[in-house]
């Protein structure tokens, strides 16, 4: 027999972890989750089935459905509607303010970042860190040794970063570093999540937020999916009594399923044909229907799936072995030897978490046990967490607030108004005119007619003129003397501008309440506002329904806890091992090694959210302000853009602004550097120029003397040479008259010569022929005629 606590139906929990595992205890603790909520209370009524109630009719106020009896019940004389007709159908205003903030949180787009927190990763971490604070602090002294003694002890990854200080340091770790099995981790997760369609369940978890104030979402693990992340409908929600918003200190959680006989057989297949007919038989299906679907349905079944949080005592008997060694033997609880030398018992107390099946009405449990894959959080083993992740942001005392329950009395208010509008409608008869038919008796056209009512209509509904008579035909003041007059009906417009202010009263409270403004939704923009002034009023009304935002960020957090720390049990199997690979490799293969040691490491998830508009106008506005006044580049502008957190894009636009302004002064002073050694250069080069200048002035002095010089050389050479040339010329001039002379000497010479060798010859002969005369005493001869020719003589 379980026995249970005085104060509580469910089971004492001070007993051994055998009887815990008996199907007697898990029934006893599912009769006990089934006592508190689906017991009656009094009323005819139990909790389960209010909170259906009361979640069913916030859906159908959020889908303008709501039952229509309340505003019939409300116009209706002792129960009579026969004299009204109208359109009974509720106005749907408050689906447009639910979809404004469902699509507001939907359209918020956020990156899953995991950091790892285990002693391995932290080391590896820190160590990097030092590495590049080192080169950061001492860059001075590695300068000094690369170039006195060419040795680079720089980091590789120092020298591809060029980290000048700090600052830089702190935002390459927060922005720029990842270890691979972070990345690894966060692959994993987008993975598992995109293939559970997580994005369509995130949409349903706010719609739950905000038409209910309550959303959950269950994540399990099986060997045949891994990883399944399921939608919960809080309408068949059970759990323990809880004040907290995000339902941390719960010791039982649960819901219910209704599943047709055929998936029970399915999931349990150890029932047998006699339990299976027992089950459908039952009469607990029709009971617990009935209060709170009001369909009848012999074919399904009410199961109550829920989990109970317990805890155990983890037993060890230190044995000593005989070579001195120590070894371990896990224990039961029961285990309580009586002190031996030889081992020692220590314990310690864990949490444990048992799952269980129930149908509701029906004494037999269809499954209890311990659960085989508990989430448990590596930094702290002793603890567990359920697989059931409950937020609701505005609860107290354990009843839960909703934006819409705020505002279901002012739609039905504006639904009382519209119907009012209506009948005041159906009411209105259109304006008419007074004839008074003794005024146009007295009244003679002239033309041989009467003036009769439908004459009177014709002109005065053509022309607008009528015709009377001051006097009657006898004198008399005529008091029908104007025989037409219109009839004003118009006091209905009064009531109907009346009822129309009176919705917009309405409408203008559901604004105020909900902090839904007119900017939110765009509505009925102001022509005369400015933009920014819309913009904050939108702004402000994000901020009225922030925390159901955060409300969906901690369910969305919390499920990628539990996916990574379910990762683990993904490994240790071959088929969903190879599953997960297979589904990541198409990111980095490189991750694939990192999946063999994920398992032992800890890792903390967070959400980085995309920023509002907001913070994003505010971020845009720095940096144009950066820009315009030179303080950033324009590709500091766009990294800028690109980083998700205002705080750490804030950050490095200070840091950017700083090192952009160490660059102007470093090109400043290089400017001035560069200007003075310019300077300098340029009068050189002047200084250089006038000495060249000088030179070559100088050189074209001198060669201008020299060319002068040259020329009086060359003149003189020339004289001389023309002197000599003439000297020759008259040496040889006067040679040659030298030799005339001679010649003419040598012939005058000769000639006298010869003529006086002819004289001496012809002496001679003569003297010959005188001798010869007086030899031979020949007559004498005449020499004159023989003169003439020498040899004759």
């Amino acid at each position: 027999m379980i026995y249970t606590t005085n104060n509580s139906s469910f089971p004492d929990q001070v007993v051994p972890d055998a009887e815990k595992a008996t199907l007697d205890y898990g029934l006893a603790v599912g009769r006990a989750i089934e006592g508190e909520w689906f017991r009656n209370n009094g009323r005819g009524n139990n909790g389960y089935a209010t909170n259906y109630n009361n979640y069913h009719s916030l859906r159908l106020y959020a889908r303008g459905e709501q039952p229509v009896q309340k505003y019939k019940d409300e116009l209706a004389i002792n129960g009579d509607l026969s004299y009204l007709n109208l359109d009974w159908k509720p106005v749907p205003v408050i689906s447009k303010f639910v979809d404004i903030v469902v699509n507001g949180m939907s359209q918020r787009n956020y990156e899953i970042k995991a950091y790892a927190v285990d002693p391995f990763s932290t080391k590896k971490r820190t160590d990097y860190a030092k590495e590049l604070m080192r080169d950061v602090q001492e860059r001075e002294l590695i300068q000094k040794l690369r170039d006195t003694l060419g040795v680079d002890v720089q980091s590789k990854a120092s020298k591809e970063l060029g980290l000048e200080s700090e600052e830089e340091l702190q935002l390459h770790l927060q922005l720029d570093y990842k270890q691979s099995v972070e990345i690894a981790e966060e692959e994993v997760i987008n993975d598992i999540l995109d293939r559970n369609r997580y994005d369509l369940t995130r949409r349903r978890l706010c719609q739950d937020l905000t038409i209910l104030g309550i959303s959950a979402v269950k994540t399990s693990w099986n060997k045949a999916e891994g990883v399944v992340i399921d939608y919960v409908d809080p309408a068949n929600l059970v759990y323990s009594y809880t004040e907290d918003p995000n339902f941390e200190d719960l010791y039982y959680a649960g819901e219910v399923k209704s599943i047709s006989l055929s998936d029970l057989k399915m999931q349990f297949p150890y029932l047998t044909d006699q339990e299976m007919e027992t089950i459908q038989k039952y009469p607990g299906n029709q009971e617990y229907l009935r209060n709170w679907s009001g369909k009848q349905d012999d074919l399904t079944v009410q199961v109550l799936y829920f989990e109970y949080k317990s805890y155990s005592d983890q037993v060890f008997k230190i044995k000593e072995t005989n070579t001195g060694l120590e070894k371990a033997l896990e224990k039961p609880d029961t285990f309580n030897p009586p002190e031996n030398d030889n081992f020692d018992r220590v314990s310690r107390t864990i949490e444990t978490l048992y799952s269980g099946a129930k149908i509701l009405g029906h004494p037999m449990m269809l499954k209890w046990e311990l659960a085989e894959h508990m989430t448990r959080p590596t930094a702290d083993t002793t603890r567990v967490k359920m697989n059931y992740t409950i937020c609701a942001p505005r609860m107290y005392k354990g009843r839960v607030d909703s934006l819409v329950n705020r505002i279901t009395g002012f739609a039905d208010m504006i639904q009382l108004t519209h119907l009012k509008i209506q009948q005041v409608l159906s009411r209105v008869v259109p304006d008419g005119v007074y004839l008074d038919m003794d005024g146009l008796a007295e009244v003679d056209l002239g033309n041989g007619t009467n003036y009769n009512p439908a004459e009177a209509l014709n002109m005065y509904f053509q022309t607008g003129s009528i015709v009377g008579r001051s006097l009657t035909q006898d004198g008399d003041p005529n008091r029908g003397k104007v025989p037409i007059q219109e009839l004003q009906t118009g006091s209905g417009g009064a009531k109907i501008q009346s009822l129309i202010q009176t919705y917009q009263y309405y409408l203008q409270l559901i604004r105020d309440v909900t902090g839904l403004n007119e900017a939110r939704d765009g509505s009925t923009p102001d022509k005369n506002a400015l933009v920014g002034l819309q913009k904050l009023a939108a702004a402000n009304s994000n901020t009225a329904t922030r925390h159901l935002l955060q409300a969906m960020l901690y369910l969305t957090s919390r499920t990628c806890e539990n996916v990574s720390l379910r990762v683990s049990d993904s490994l240790q199997f071959p088929f969903t091992r190879q599953a997960l690979e297979n589904s990541i490799s198409r990111y980095n293969v490189a991750t694939l090694d990192e999946l063999s040691d994920l398992n032992i490491h800890d890792f903390g998830i967070f959400l980085e959210l995309e920023p509002d508009e907001e913070e994003k106008q505010v971020l845009e506005q720095n940096i144009q302000i950066a820009l315009k006044s030179g303080g950033i580049d324009l590709e500091d502008a766009i990294d800028l853009r690109e980083i998700k957190n205002i705080k750490l894009a804030n950050q490095m636009l200070k840091q950017r602004r700083k090192a952009k302004q160490k660059r102007d002064q470093q090109a400043q002073q290089a400017n001035i550097q560069a200007q003075a050694q310019a300077n300098a250069e340029s009068a050189e080069k002047a200084a250089l120029a006038e000495m060249q200048k000088q030179q070559a002035l100088a050189e074209t002095e001198v060669q201008v003397e020299q060319a002068k010089s040259q020329f009086e050389i060359n003149k003189i050479q020339q004289k001389a040479e023309i002197d000599r040339q003439l000297l020759e010329l008259k040496y040889q001039y006067d040679i040659k008259l030298k030799q005339m002379e001679k010649e003419q000497m040598d012939s005058k010479e000769k000639m006298i010569e010869d003529r006086k060798d002819e004289r001496t010859r012809i002496q001679a002969t003569q003297q010959s022929q005188l001798i010869d005369q007086r030899k031979n005493d020949l007559l004498p001869t005449d020499f004159e005629q023989n003169q003439d020719n020498p040899l004759l003589g």
